[in-house]
């Protein structure tokens, strides 16, 4: 009986597919990410090598040699990062479900990367794309409070377009955030944020026909329905144009913003940790180093002996 590799790979991996979404309770972007890296090594397996192996089956040795086959294709080593992590969660799913009583991925390596440090905003350059939004526009009071919620609260563009007005509590200076593997946090609001939520709720939501299923949702297009995180980029882009900033700003620019203004100013780093949502602490360590490089540079501007050599 001929076996059909690919059919077989197929069917672990939509169990994999079914695993992540209710189990591991990741968002459909990240779902798709990891199936989509996946479903390169079913292809180099069944495609590629002149004797195809089932999952099952699969050695180290093997993996090995996809690794150097992404690698070969000059792929970046954030990539090859990526998908040697989905290669591990998907053999440690094969694992935990009984398919396989070894793992095979346990020993591979992941290409040291060179953290990049993200282009971060100053308040002054905040403050600016701030003043440029036109009020008097039908948009204006939801694009002022969508910026400072941003920059404030240090959301990422899916928690924003997510916010929903039930997990506002203003009052008590908090607004309750969705994050990634739906799960939840409470974030501090600043007061001027606070208020200019309120202001768009009392003014321009009012205005807008607001769609079935879609009455709970903070910010709303014109259409009555929630942001998209293209919208939200697009603003962005617009603003910055307009204030003259070069910088490569986007939606995660202000969450950078936010951490960094925070370090700089002495805050906990396990409180940014806990603020961001971010799983481990060392994602947060990168604001230190962002930090440090403000810190070099101050004394180099300032200091007596950091001009010239004396």
């Amino acid at each position: 009986m001929k076996i059909n590799f690919k059919l077989d790979w197929k069917n672990q991996i939509s169990e994999y597919k079914s695993f992540l979404k209710l189990e591991k309770g990741l968002s459909e972007n990240s779902v798709n990410a990891y199936i989509t890296d996946v479903k390169k090594l079913m292809e180099f397996i069944v495609d590629i090598k002149k004797h195809p192996i089932l999952p099952h089956l699969i050695q180290y040795k093997h993996l090995q040699n996809f690794i150097f086959y992404i690698a070969e294709l000059g792929v970046s080593q954030a990539t090859q990062s990526r998908i040697i992590s989905a290669v591990r969660s998907f053999y440690k799913f094969l694992l935990i479900t009984n398919k396989i009583k070894k793992n095979p991925a346990e020993l591979l390596e992941t290409p040291q990367l060179v953290r990049k440090i993200p282009d971060v905003l100053n308040i002054e350059e905040i403050d600016k794309i701030i003043s440029l939004i036109d009020l008097s526009s039908e948009q204006g009071n939801r694009n002022k409070a969508i910026i400072e919620v941003l920059y404030s609260c240090g959301l990422r563009v899916s928690e924003l377009t997510n916010l929903k007005i039930s997990h506002l509590f203003l009052d008590d200076g908090f607004i309750k955030v969705v994050g990634k593997g739906d799960k939840q946090r409470l974030v501090p609001i600043s007061e001027n944020a606070a208020k200019l939520i309120v202001l768009y709720i009392n003014n321009d939501r009012k205005k807008v026909n607001i769609q079935q299923d879609f009455e709970d949702y903070l910010f709303l297009n014109r259409r009555g329905k929630f942001l998209s995180r293209n919208m939200i980029f697009m603003l962005i882009k617009d603003l910055v144009t307009k204030a003259g900033i070069t910088k490569n700003a986007s939606p995660h620019t202000f969450r950078h913003s936010f951490a960094t203004h925070l370090i700089e100013g002495g805050a906990d780093l396990r409180a940014v940790q806990d603020m961001l949502g971010h799983e481990s602490i060392t994602t947060t360590e990168i604001y230190t180093h962002i930090d440090q490089s403000y810190l070099r540079e101050t004394i180099i501007s300032f200091h007596p002996h950091g001009k010239k050599e004396h």
